[in-house]
């Protein structure tokens, strides 16, 4: 069985870098810096989201399924730097050459590994072999979209059409599991800036775990499992979360069956 991994990333302002790719004077402090960005996108797209380069990675949570295990962590300790959690994320793929799977992962997720990993320096060669050095890379990769190696949920069930994509909170809702708990992303910024790194890291936890249920329910759709295979499956998910004894996971199972359908 191919390792599965889910995977989600939260990111903030990269102020430092915005100082250094628009020459910046440090008598202008981060928050006039904000500002005076956030008034340059607006004028031009409409929208004060910084582009992908500028998101500075502060989390990245996975889970992972594997034999006849499964785990959801973060990866990192709360004292490590970005260069280190994307770090680890490339090694994880190098060891076990996963399915990967997200939600919004190719429009947001890589882009922004991408492009923080070649600030960093780091390597992943076996991230972004086209099938130089595995030939059956050069059919199934983790980089063209339409390739499965890696599968971003949203992207195919929309049928690649931007008009038709939905947010991971409404679908997990709407399949009758707990959706977004805590936060969204518009709060990450504000929550590590009050210290509040850990609850972070726990939110993006949730994500996690809603884009594998969600993983579960597609390979029901497409026949891969058998609605007996789909339930041991959420089934284990279930019994590891409720096992750890985490707030983060009480509150989340809570949800879970207050949202459940039928």
């Amino acid at each position: 069985m191919t390792p599965i991994l889910v995977f989600d990333i939260e990111t903030v302002p990269d102020v430092a870098g915005l100082r250094r790719a628009h020459s910046v004077s440090a008598a202008v402090d981060d928050d006039g810096l904000l500002d005076w960005m956030a008034q340059q996108r607006r004028a031009q797209t409409g929208s004060d989201f910084l582009q992908l380069q500028y998101q500075q990675v502060v989390a990245i949570s996975c889970a992972l399924r594997e034999g006849s295990s499964f785990r959801v962590w973060s990866l990192g300790e709360l004292t490590d730097q970005e260069p280190e959690l994307i770090r680890r994320f490339f090694d994880g793929l190098e060891r076990y050459t996963p399915q990967l799977v997200s939600w919004n992962g190719g429009g947001f997720d890589l882009p922004v590994l991408h492009y923080r990993a070649l600030i960093h320096g780091i390597s992943a060669a076996r991230y972004w072999d086209w099938g130089d050095e595995d030939r059956e890379f050069r059919y199934n990769n983790y980089l063209n979209r339409y390739h499965t190696r890696h599968l971003d949920l949203m992207d195919v069930l929309s049928a690649f059409q931007p008009r038709a994509t939905a947010g991971l909170d409404v679908m997990a809702r709407l399949c009758g599991f707990p959706g977004k708990l805590g936060m969204d992303g518009s709060a990450v910024f504000a929550a590590v800036r009050a210290g509040e790194l850990e609850s972070v890291r726990r939110y993006c936890e949730t994500d996690v775990m809603n884009t594998y249920l969600l993983y579960l329910r597609f390979q029901l759709l497409r026949g891969v499992h058998s609605a007996g295979e789909y339930a041991k499956e959420v089934s284990l998910a279930r019994e590891k979360i409720a096992a750890s004894g985490a707030v983060h996971w009480h509150e989340f199972l809570k949800a879970w069956d207050a949202n459940a359908v039928g």
